[in-house]
């Protein structure tokens, strides 16, 4: 079987073919980040015109790449949401026009639930069931997964999602964007315990970055000027009360729920801090980590097609009057 992925929730333009939800034939993606840059962050309006201008040479760079035609198409897996209603619209027509056009069925796909299905093209050992922490620019979320529709949430963020805080903080200390690549590399270059931020929500399992947000924008100010030569000390301290978080929450969720395997995923996971501690602080108290490589970390079309076989295999199929939600409902 091959599948057909298309993935167009936020500034990412792209589409895959993927055979038996397993073996990447194509995964192609054009990235906004040019384009976003001059603002400093995402601009809905901006990202849906630019899906819609380079949605065509994606899906024919990606067929051709895998060596295929359309009529050699048995399913299309599209994402449907969470993101930005506009981006999704784009993806989602298209998606359903090509099902409608190839007569093949069409799944339609969580954008959370691609990411930890990114795990499935990469491990073969990696089973249900597992919990999942999806941690990206718009999403901080803990799931237990127990098959690829039996999706349980334990936790979410409250405000800002983890990728949020790190874009916030690179663009307060004028560090460029976008903000996590950058806070990741100069970060290896400071020393983590130079200054003192808060921990939230000590107690649960939800997140909340607001306030470690508002204690960079307060140290800031108090401050009056950080010198350059503090950036990788100041960088490096706000990164590991993120990644302290992270791992805590995450950790304890899998052990209250008597589970023994954590797959991470989604665009912060290719932070090399947040990898790391994890890997090794889990599998310190017997919970093997499993994490994709960096590039299934973002977002892209191969990860909506392994989801999208699963989906299939189970019974779950969409008609063609499916719409997008920017909800993160799982």
């Amino acid at each position: 079987m091959l599948i057909l992925g298309i993935e167009t929730s936020c500034d990412e333009t792209a589409a895959a073919v993927v055979e038996e939800g397993k073996k990447i034939l194509s995964n192609c993606v054009h990235s906004q980040i040019d384009i976003h840059r001059r603002y400093g962050g995402v601009v809905p309006e901006v990202a849906a015109r630019s899906h819609i201008e380079v949605i065509g040479p994606i899906l024919s760079a990606a067929l051709e790449d895998a060596g295929i035609s359309w009529r050699d198409i048995d399913l299309v897996a599209v994402t449907k949401g969470p993101g930005l209603i506009g981006s999704l619209l784009v993806g989602l027509s298209i998606g359903k026009a090509i099902a409608y056009a190839c007569r093949v069925p069409l799944v339609g796909v969580n954008h959370l639930t691609a990411h930890w299905s990114s795990i499935f093209l990469v491990n073969d050992e990696i089973d249900f069931p597992f919990v999942s922490l999806v941690v990206s620019g718009g999403h901080t979320s803990l799931f237990l997964c127990r098959g690829i529709d039996e999706v349980k949430l334990l936790g979410h963020t409250l405000d800002d999602a983890a990728g949020e805080a790190l874009d916030k903080a690179a663009k307060l200390l004028g560090l460029g964007y976008p903000g996590g690549e950058v806070i990741d590399r100069l970060a290896k270059q400071g020393n983590s315990q130079a200054y003192s931020f808060p921990r939230a929500i000590r107690g649960e399992v939800n997140f909340s970055f607001s306030g470690l947000k508002t204690a960079l924008v307060n140290l800031v100010k108090k401050k009056g000027e950080i010198e350059e030569s503090e950036l990788p000390d100041l960088v490096a301290s706000y990164l590991e009360a993120v990644v302290d978080v992270l791992c805590e929450k995450t950790i304890r969720a899998a052990k209250e729920a008597g589970i023994d395997k954590i797959v991470l995923s989604g665009g912060v996971a290719a932070n090399g801090r947040l990898r790391e501690r994890l890997k090794a602080e889990a599998e310190g108290v017997g919970i093997k980590v499993f994490i994709p490589p960096v590039s299934l970390c973002t977002d892209n079309a191969a990860m909506v097609a392994a989801a999208g076989y699963r989906l299939f295999l189970t019974g779950n199929t969409d008609g063609l009057d499916l719409n997008a939600s920017s909800r993160p409902a799982i």
